[in-house]
This record gives structure tokens, C-alpha cells and sequence, in this order.
């Protein structure tokens, strides 16, 4: 030591910060991670990536989420477009002209494929999803109504909206505008709104009739054509002129493919806007709805907002305003990758597998199938045919399914019939025959779980080893 020269501990700052031993020795996999406060310097990001990512891996598997009609699987192609597009805002049409001209051609690809009349051009925008699209079709009729009854003389000041059993997204737009919901129950064994039971809820102040094309619950269509002619016999005896708006969420992405001649969208005079999402059986990724109105004059021109933005003027409609471009580019290519004779095979590869699923399950005792998956929406919903003597709750079997993986919800319906619990399986792009096989299997498997007496536990029997 008579040199001078000094003792060198080795300690934490001498150790490498960039993970290159080994990413599970760096000093950040060595910490918890930050969670209620920024952390005070930084870290080399393919190790922070890799932590994030590790423990992204308590998320369910998407593939086997049976629950969402979300979009699950993309092409390659699709996640390079995104990748692409991160930097595109879709609300700056005048810095975006081209992302811009993609929106507009969706819109008029949709219009034709929901047969708007070509007479009156359609028009419409994209949104973050269908949720924002109906707030702005319940906007919309709620604006036409009012001025409607302005310009006659009469009160304005208690609007209400009618419908069947609805997603969530109608009651946040009746409270969040100020307009009554009126629900109309469901009958014993129906599976959605049913015409004869508008009279008793519609009158002067009725903005519209949301019908829905594919509902929540049950998956199934409730009779679009059906409601425009009771609407038409109110109009004819009551002078109620009500128009309707359809939530096709689901349904506005599967009808036009598998149900071609069915009736439901601008093919009825009485039919002003329907709203879809592109991220549900659209095929896009998530992020994507669409709006579109039969004719422009179904779109109150004082909702259309003229902004000057990043030096242009554009005009916007949305609920939201800087968002990415990237969702709506990825829809557009899908109109092109698939075509309308690739989205009727996937579409019908999708119903196939249910009608398939549905096949298993009625061969399984103890159900009773509400819906096989044909006539509407790509899904199977059933309840248990006997649920005070089976020895087992549907939701006992959903939990039964998780430790497998599979997340299969169980529900009850909604007010008037919310005694029936029912379980839905969604068929999306992506899930395999194989795939519903192994669920079937499971569910066999878990049915034998649930129905076996378990032996007792020589442990708890009174004896002591």
C-alpha cells in the first residue's frame, strides 16, 4: 500500500447497465419496476422492452379469448402499415391529404356496400370504434328532431330513443345528451326487439329507433325490414314520422357477406345512419368505426365543426380529435386484400366452425342451444337446460374453462328475462376448427369435473399419520 495507490471496491456502478452479460443480471431486472413514479435516470431500452413485455404475459391469450368481437389476428402486412403509420394523425386532413382520401374512399366503399342510394350521395367519417360512431347517429337524430319540432312551435325539451337490449354505448349517449332510453324488455323467448311492441313506447318525441344487427347478448339480428313497416303503420295512423338508426356493430361487417338478401340497411327508405365497427368482423385492428348516412342531409350541418388546423380549414365530426391514421389505412387495405369474395369466405369459414360448435354441444347433456351460429353473427349461445338440478352454475364452468385458458363469459339476459344465464361463444378470423375442437374437448372434460363426486380427503377423515 506504501505506493499511494488506492483500494477499488467493486460495486454497482462499476457493473454494465446495458444487459450485455445477460438481461436478467441488469441492475433494472434486478429492481421492481417503477409503478407510481417516474424513475430518475434511464435504461437501455431493449431491456425495458423486454420487462414490459415479460409482463405483458399475464394477459389471457387473445387467441382463445372467446368473449371479445375484437379483432385478434393480423396479417403481417396489416402490422407493417401500422408500424408505418404511427406519426399520422387522422384529424389532420390538411398535413395528411392522402390518409385523408383513404378515409373518404372506406366511406364511400362502405355507403355502396350498405346500398345507399346513389341518387344523394352518402356520406359519414371514421371513429374510434362503433361506440362513438352511434353517439354521433344518436347526435345526429336528436338534432334533426329538435329542429323539426322548433320549426313547428313545439317543446324539444324531452327527447327520448327506443330500443331493444342495447350495448352500454347507447346508455352513455342517453345520459351524456339528455335523452331518455327507453328499453323495451324482451319478451319470453324472443332474442331481440320485436315490432308489435313499438306502439306502446314511441310518440312525438321519439328522435328514433336504434335496431340492432347482431345483439350483445344473443348474437342474432333483431328483424330490421320488420320495425321500418311498424313504423310505417304508426306514421300512417299516428303521423309519427320516427326514422331508425342501425347499430350494425357486428352484424354491418357479416349481413352484406352472408345475408346479402337480407333487408336491413339503406334498401329501407326509413333507415337514416348506420354505424359499424371495422375492428369487430371489419377485420381491422383495434381502433376503427365507421359512421355513414344515407344522404348528407341526414348530417345537421350545425354538429360539422369547420376548423383551421396546421394551416388548412377542414371540417370535423367526432367526439375525439387527434387520433392515429394507421387503423384506417389498415381497413382500407383489407377492402383490398379480401374483396367481397374474401371477406364471404372468411365470414363463412367463420360460421362453419360455429354451426360445428354448436353440433358438439347439443350432444353434451346438460344444454340447451339459444343460437348455433347460422342466420346471423359467427357464434353459439346456450344455457343449461335444467340449472336448479344440473349441480353446477354456467358460471362455475367458465371458471372451470379459465384454468384451461379459454375465457368463455357467462350472463345473465337482460331485465325480464335476466332469470336465464347463458354462455357465448364468438367465431372470429383467426379461430380454427382445430381450436374449437380442443374447446369442445375441454368442455367435456370440464362437465366431468363438475358432475363427479370428489372422493373425501383420507386427510380429513378424523385418522393421523
Amino acid at each position: 500500500m506504501g505506493d499511494g495507490m488506492a483500494l477499488h471496491v467493486v460495486g454497482d456502478d462499476d457493473r454494465p447497465d446495458d444487459g450485455a452479460t445477460d438481461m436478467f443480471a441488469s441492475p433494472l431486472s434486478e429492481r421492481l419496476l417503477a409503478k407510481r413514479r417516474m424513475p430518475a435516470d434511464h435504461s437501455p431500452p431493449e431491456i425495458v422492452y423486454s420487462m414490459i413485455h415479460d409482463e405483458l404475459l399475464l394477459d389471457g391469450n387473445a387467441a382463445q379469448n372467446l368473449a371479445t368481437f375484437c379483432t385478434t389476428w393480423s396479417e403481417d402486412e396489416v402490422r407493417r402499415l401500422m408500424a408505418e403509420s404511427l406519426d399520422k394523425n387522422m384529424i389532420d386532413k390538411d398535413e395528411y391529404p392522402q390518409t385523408a382520401e383513404i378515409e373518404s374512399r372506406c366511406v364511400q366503399i362502405l355507403a355502396d356496400l350498405w346500398n345507399a342510394p346513389p341518387g344523394a350521395p352518402a356520406t359519414g367519417c371514421s371513429t374510434t370504434g362503433s361506440s362513438e360512431a352511434a353517439m354521433l347517429g344518436g347526435l345526429a337524430l336528436k338534432w334533426r328532431w329538435r329542429k323539426r319540432r322548433e320549426a313547428e312551435g313545439k317543446p324539444a325539451d324531452r327527447p327520448n330513443l327506443v330500443c331493444g337490449p342495447v350495448q352500454v354505448c347507447w346508455e352513455k349517449f342517453a345520459r351524456y345528451f339528455d335523452v331518455e332510453l327507453r328499453q323495451i324488455p324482451l319478451e319470453p323467448g324472443a332474442t331481440g326487439l320485436r315490432p308489435h311492441q313499438l306502439e306502446a313506447h314511441v310518440d312525438e318525441n321519439t328522435i328514433g329507433v336504434v335496431a340492432i344487427l347482431g345483439v350483445t347478448y344473443t348474437c342474432d339480428y333483431e328483424p330490421v325490414a320488420a320495425i321500418a313497416a311498424e313504423l310505417d303503420r304508426l306514421q300512417q295512423t299516428k303521423g309519427l314520422d320516427i326514422p331508425i338508426h342501425v347499430d350494425g356493430a357486428s352484424g354491418g361487417f357479416v349481413a352484406p357477406f352472408l345475408h346479402p338478401d337480407l333487408a336491413w340497411d339503406f334498401r329501407i327508405p326509413r333507415v337514416a345512419s348506420i354505424n359499424a365497427s371495422g375492428h369487430k368482423y371489419g377485420l381491422a385492428p383495434l381502433g376503427v368505426g365507421w359512421i355513414i348516412w344515407r344522404e348528407a342531409a341526414l348530417l345537421p350541418e350545425e354538429l360539422v365543426f369547420r376548423v383551421s388546423y396546421l394551416g388548412g380549414d377542414m371540417p370535423t365530426f367526432a367526439l375525439n380529435f387527434s387520433r392515429p391514421g394507421g387503423e384506417v389505412i389498415a381497413q382500407y387495405y383489407l377492402f383490398l386484400r379480401l374483396g367481397h369474395a374474401g371477406y364471404r369466405r372468411v365470414h363463412q369459414a367463420c360460421a362453419d366452425t360455429a354451426a360445428y360448435l354448436a353440433a358438439e354441444i347439443t350432444t353434451m347433456g346438460p344444454f340447451t342451444l339459444l343460437y348455433d351460429g347460422q342466420g346471423a353473427l359467427p357464434a353459439v349461445s346456450y344455457t343449461l337446460t335444467d340449472p336448479k338440478t344440473v349441480g353446477f352454475t354456467l358460471y362455475d364452468l367458465s371458471d372451470q374453462l379459465r384454468m384451461r385458458g379459454w375465457q368463455v363469459p357467462s350472463y345473465p339476459l337482460p331485465p325480464s328475462r335476466s332469470a336465464t344465464v347463458i354462455q357465448r361463444v364468438l367465431i372470429r378470423h383467426g379461430t380454427t376448427r382445430d381450436q374449437i375442437s380442443l374447446l369442445a374437448a375441454d368442455l367435456r372434460h370440464a362437465l366431468t369435473r363438475l358432475t363427479t363426486p370428489t372422493p373425501p380427503d383420507p386427510d380429513r377423515s378424523g385418522f393421523h399419520h
